[in-house]
Parts: C-alpha cells; sequence; structure tokens
C-alpha cells in the first residue's frame, strides 16, 4: 500500500462518519504524490499526518432564550488547524446542516486557500447549527452573544480571527464583536467583516465574489477567451453569488440565472441586480419573487437542475457537492467551457473528473473563492494600523492576489507533471508554502 493510501486509511479509521472531511483530505493527498516523490522528507517530518489532524478542537453549548421566552440550545463549533504561518483564519458558519464532519472539512481547506494569498494566515473554522432564517434581530442576538461568551476565550488579533460564512453577515458580525467588545473591555482586530464605521473594510462585502470572477476572467484569458458576451450561471443568491453577478456583468457577461434553496430563476435578458438584492438583501425572499416584477422570467422549483440552463461559464456559489455529475454531463453537453467554484467544494469528485478529462477550464474553491479571506486579511492590517484603505486601493489589491494565486496554481500544476490541473496545482502551492514553515519550526 503507498503511503499516501496508508494515511487515508488512518484519517478514516480516526475520523468515522465524517465524509466532508473525508472527501476533502482524500482529494488534497492524491495531488501531493508527486511532492512527496520528489520529497522524502515530508513523510520523515511526519509533515502531512500532522496536517490532516487540527491543532485544536472546540464544540460547546448555546443556550439563548427565544422571544416566547422559552429556551433553546444549539452547538457551536470552532475547528483551530493550522497556525505554521499565522494566526488561525476562518469563517463562522450558522446553518442546520453544520456538524463537526462540515466544520473540519471547511477548516482543512482554509488552510490552503490562506496559504494561496500569499498572505500570513493560518487555518481554521467554526459555526453552529443554529438557522438565522425566521428569527427576529432580537433572537439572532442573544444567541450571537451566548455563542460569543463561550468563543471569546479562544480568538484574538494575534490567535485566532473568525469571520462571517453562509448565514453569518454584518449583522450577526456586529452582535458577535459587541459580545466580544463588552467581555473583552478591547476594540481590536479580533473578527473580520465588520461593518465600514467601526472597523471592517470597504470591499469585504464583495471580495468572494469578484475575487471568483478575477480569477475566473484569468484562466479564460488562456483560452484567448473573455467574459464579454459569456452566458453564466450562477447557483446561490447570497453576497458571493450576487457580487459575482455583479462583477460578471461590469466585464460583459450575461447572467441568465441564480437560485436559492428553493429553485431558481431564469431570465434570458439577464438578471437584473437591483431585483435580487432588494428580494434577498433587503426583503429577505426567495427568489420566486423576482418574477413578480420581471414578467419575462421564468423560476422552477428545485434548485439542482439549474445546471441544466445552456451557458459559457458556471459559477456554482451555494453550498458543497451541488453540482454532480449528472450536471457535469449537461453542461459539457450544452458547450460550457469554464466552471469555477465560489463556494466551498461545491462540485462532487465525479464531476470535477469529468470537467478535467473533457478539458473544461475548471478552477478549485481554495483558489477561485479566496478573495472573500484575502480581504479579510487585508482589514487585519487596516486594524493593525488603525487606518483604512480606499475601495479603489483594496479592489486592486484583491484582484493582483487572485491573479497571483491562478499564476502560483499553474506553475505548481506545470512543475510537477499535471501542466493545466488547477486542482493539483493550488492544492501544491498551497502546501508547500505551509510544509516550509512547520519544517522551519519543528515538531510542535
Amino acid at each position: 500500500m503507498s503511503y499516501v493510501s496508508e494515511l487515508m486509511e488512518r484519517v478514516l479509521k480516526r475520523n468515522p462518519s465524517e465524509p466532508e472531511f473525508h472527501q476533502a483530505v482524500k482529494e488534497v493527498l492524491d495531488s501531493l504524490q508527486p511532492v512527496i516523490d520528489q520529497h522524502p522528507n515530508l513523510v520523515e517530518s511526519g509533515i502531512i499526518e500532522r496536517l490532516v489532524e487540527p491543532e485544536r478542537q472546540i464544540m460547546f453549548r448555546v443556550p439563548w432564550v427565544d422571544d416566547h421566552g422559552e429556551v433553546q440550545v444549539n452547538r457551536g463549533f470552532r475547528i483551530e488547524f493550522n497556525s505554521a504561518i499565522g494566526p488561525y483564519k476562518g469563517g463562522l458558519r450558522f446553518h442546520p446542516s453544520v456538524n463537526a464532519s462540515i466544520i473540519k472539512f471547511l477548516g482543512f481547506e482554509q488552510i490552503f486557500k490562506n496559504s494561496l494569498t500569499g498572505l500570513p494566515i493560518g487555518g481554521g473554522k467554526g459555526g453552529s447549527d443554529f438557522d438565522p432564517k425566521g428569527k427576529s434581530d432580537a433572537e439572532v442576538m442573544r444567541f450571537c452573544q451566548s455563542f460569543m461568551t463561550e468563543l471569546y476565550r479562544h480568538i484574538g488579533p494575534n490567535t485566532d480571527v473568525p469571520a462571517g460564512d453562509i448565514g453569518v453577515g454584518t449583522r450577526e458580525i456586529g452582535f458577535l464583536y459587541g459580545q466580544y467588545k463588552r467581555i473583552k473591555n478591547a476594540h481590536e482586530g479580533a473578527l473580520t467583516g465588520k461593518g465600514f464605521t467601526w472597523g471592517g473594510s470597504l470591499v469585504r462585502t464583495e471580495a468572494t465574489g469578484y475575487g471568483l470572477v478575477y480569477f475566473t476572467e484569468e484562466m479564460l484569458k488562456e483560452r484567448g477567451e473573455t467574459l464579454t458576451g459569456k452566458r453564466v450561471v450562477i447557483s446561490g443568491s447570497g453576497n458571493v453569488a450576487i457580487y459575482a453577478a455583479q462583477k460578471v456583468k461590469e466585464l460583459g457577461g450575461i447572467v441568465v440565472a441564480m437560485s436559492d434553496s428553493l429553485g431558481y430563476v431564469v431570465d434570458e435578458e439577464g438578471i437584473d441586480l437591483h431585483t435580487i438584492k432588494l428580494v434577498k438583501e433587503v426583503e429577505r425572499k426567495g427568489c420566486k419573487e423576482y418574477t413578480a416584477q420581471h414578467r419575462r422570467a421564468s423560476y422552477n422549483e428545485g434548485c439542482a437542475s439549474i445546471w441544466d440552463v445552456p451557458c459559457h461559464v458556471a459559477l456554482p456559489c451555494a453550498t458543497q457537492n451541488e453540482l454532480d455529475e449528472r450536471a457535469a454531463q449537461t453542461l459539457i453537453a450544452n458547450g460550457c467551457i469554464a466552471v469555477a467554484e465560489g463556494a466551498n467544494m461545491p462540485c462532487t469528485p465525479e464531476a470535477v473528473e469529468l470537467f478535467l478529462n473533457n478539458k473544461i477550464l475548471f478552477a478549485p474553491a481554495k483558489a477561485a473563492n479566496a478573495g472573500g479571506v484575502a480581504v479579510s486579511a487585508l482589514e487585519m492590517s487596516q486594524n493593525s494600523m488603525r487606518y483604512t484603505w480606499t475601495f479603489e486601493e483594496v479592489d486592486m489589491r484583491l484582484k493582483n492576489i487572485m491573479i497571483d494565486i491562478y499564476k502560483k496554481s499553474c506553475q505548481a500544476a506545470r512543475q510537477y507533471g499535471h501542466e493545466g490541473n488547477l486542482v493539483v496545482g493550488a492544492n501544491i502551492a498551497g502546501f508547500l508554502k505551509v510544509a516550509d514553515a512547520m519544517i522551519a519550526q519543528g515538531i510542535v
């Protein structure tokens, strides 16, 4: 049995019933085989064994009182996975699906994503099975205050700096930060994604979506293509999807479909972003409401078949494993030329294999959606300096970071015999920086 296969067996045995974590680790380990072949010292020093084991796992009870005076109890999680190159950095996800496996997979992915940005940040992730949907502002506040009453002791500007993720926007970050500040009696950069008037950074809201499109545009250039005139399908309608759609439009593309958890809307003339923002961000309603203002558009129940809509570029921005083998086959048959992951691991392994085998340009999440954490790290820098950069300054830094991630991923893939495979390239490029730091710091 090969070293990689043997290590994967150990991961499966030590982490039972954690399929998302298994999937993430297997993808990385498979990519690292050519690196291991050239650098046997990585095996001797136990780098990869240490890498797949979190430095710290925290799970805690979150009791809170709802508007009816009834006590509710949720679970809170924080996985501090690797701090070799900097403080743990990664978002908080509030969603009913959250469990240890999902948080571990996200934290593991975050190690490599953060490394690729070139910024000094380690990998971590956290969250809760609390669902903010349908809750009043007062209920969300009480939950966030209870959550932070435990979390505060584990985080800090030089230790662990959480941000937002699914279900955690500026409202939730505000309540979390308010409680942190109350307990610690300190106004410091212990969270990112803050409001601009109290320590946040411009472009943070747009960062993941913008960065995704900057990466996609750079990838298309390799084929002599641009987004101009391209039909684009985007799953999801949260921050990532909305601001990816906005940047696509700015670069001349046409977003013809977007979705939420209940269904998807198709507008052949191009999705009107003003309406989507109104429906999703202000009214907090479903995509179906879009058709009330745009009669030309059609709404379809169920979100999985959004990939049946013909497009040149697909941007899955909803959730993990949303784009499967059947959807990949449909996209290829309909002439799709590029797929870039805006969510974390939204394509199944079978779908990814199909894209690569059919020479579809494919951008993995750890490279393509790194814009959010990149600007989070830029927010940390601004907090440290007690200074703010303009929108244009942050946006330019973001664009340069995404272009650099693309180049590093291409170079690593080429160097280790997998030219054009950005999955392998991103994994290797992200891994090497972390491995070098771990070797330098000894066995810790």
